[in-house]
Parts: C-alpha cells; structure tokens; sequence
C-alpha cells in the first residue's frame, strides 16, 4: 500500500490513513534517506494516537517512550548512532520488540536480524516535486 503527502500540511491526514491500515501490528520499522520525512511522519502518526508530549528524534537517546491517548507506551527508536548490534542489545530492545507495545523504529538496517517476523517495513521517499510517498510493506 502506498500513501502520498503532497505537502506538510496534509501529513495528519496521512498519518490517519496509516493508522487505519496498521491493524495489530506493532512493530514498524521506516526506511528512508536522511531527510526524507521518517521522524517527522512517526511524530504525525504519535499525535494521531493522542500523544500529548513533545515528539523528538531518539538520535542521541536511542530510544523515547511516549504515551499514547489511552496511556500505553509507544515507543520510538533511531538507530542511526549505533556502531553494532551489541549496543542494541545492551539496551535490551528485543524486550520493547516483543512488548506488545508500538514501536516506531528509524534506521533499522543495524537490527534486522533480531527484529520479529511481523515487522512491517515502512518506505518514505521524496519525489522530484517534494512530496513523500509512505510505502508500507506488511510481512508475508
């Protein structure tokens, strides 16, 4: 499924859409350039979900826990800091991966291996004209 953004102020409407179509999944994982528009989306999709605090990007982190509009935890990861997949593991992020609780995860190319069988792969790319297209890949 491909969802489209022609502009920033259209990005809680899409950010709608991708909710509808996430079902019980729990665990996505956004693909993307430096740039293309991954924490800003996940931040438009938090807000959706009744996030009522500030939504950054986890670069220096790692991770952020948000609350959603019923109190449950989201939480949001950037890999991009980290060396290897020892230093993932030293935080213990396969115990939020299985948590049942959302997890929003940026750079997951380091993690791959150890993410679960039903992640699903979120592409956002920027078009010549800048808009963003949200491919969501659900797993097989």
């Amino acid at each position: 499924m491909q969802l489209k953004i022609n502009n920033i102020h259209e990005i809680n409407n899409v950010a709608k859409q991708f909710i509808d179509q996430i079902g019980n999944k729990k665990v996505f994982a956004f693909y993307g350039t430096m740039g293309a528009g991954k924490t800003t989306f996940i931040k438009a999709v938090c807000e959706e979900l009744g996030v009522l605090e500030t939504i950054t990007s986890p670069t220096f982190a790692i991770i952020n826990e948000y609350k959603d509009g019923e109190g449950n935890s989201i939480y949001h990861f950037d890999f991009y800091r980290i060396n290897k997949l020892e230093e993932a593991f030293d935080f213990g992020c396969e115990d939020y991966f299985y948590s049942e609780n959302l997890c929003f995860i940026e750079w997951p190319e380091l993690v791959e291996s150890i993410l679960p069988d039903n992640t699903v792969k979120v592409y956002i790319t920027e078009t010549e004209n800048g808009e963003r297209l949200v491919e969501i890949e659900h797993p097989n």
